[in-house]
């Protein structure tokens, strides 16, 4: 392995520090370690300011994701899908990372899941990385932002008006003004469900 390709290892580990829902049953969800998209970008730019991250949702019922990430002069692509957006992204760009060689050997765990407040992770460990990621020198992975409750419980609002759009068939359209995230504050946030709303009352 060359130095550059181990490199962005690291920086790839570092940031597959988090959690996504694959699978819900009743009130339990399987869930499968992922990349925290909220420190993605400080782990990446710290190996190759370039980098670039596109995505493209391929269906909303259930929502099937496009990932496509640029980095270290490699372009590679992934694709998954499930039930809720934000979770379809993480796991197609977690197929992302299994293309640079990093991944997990954790069993996926069921955990109890709220629709409202998702699936709680809160006593899951550290991921157990694949092999060919561990070769390579320890990293100090940067440190995760506290989780902000406004911010969880107005994903979590979104995420219901999402299903109502869904069912009513403007799932496509809804997808558009969500892909590129629930916006970094609250208010970016209450405005994307202020579009949302319009959206509904079409």
């Amino acid at each position: 392995m060359s130095d550059s390709s181990a490199v962005v290892q690291l920086a790839l580990r570092a940031a597959l520090s988090g959690w996504a829902v694959s699978e819900v049953r009743g009130n339990q969800a399987r869930v499968l370690p992922a990349p925290d998209l909220d420190t993605l970008s400080a782990h990446l730019a710290a190996v190759d300011p370039a980098w670039s991250l596109t995505w493209a949702c391929e269906s909303a019922a259930p929502f099937v994701v496009r990932a496509r990430l640029t980095l270290g002069g490699a372009v590679r692509e992934g694709l998954s899908s499930a039930q809720r957006l934000e979770d379809a992204k993480k796991l197609a760009l977690a197929d992302v990372f299994r293309y640079f060689g990093v991944y997990s050997a954790l069993e996926a765990p069921w955990v109890d899941y709220d629709p409202e407040e998702g699936a709680n992770t809160s006593e899951l460990g550290a991921g157990d990385f694949g092999a060919e990621a561990q070769t390579a020198r320890p990293v100090t992975p940067l440190p995760s932002a506290p989780k902000d409750p406004q911010m969880e419980s107005a994903r979590a609002h979104i995420d219901t008006l999402m299903e109502q759009l869904r069912q009513g068939g403007k799932g496509g359209e809804a997808i558009k003004l969500l892909m590129r995230g629930y916006g970094e504050t609250v208010e970016e946030s209450r405005a994307i469900y202020k579009e949302l709303q319009a959206l509904q009352r079409r």
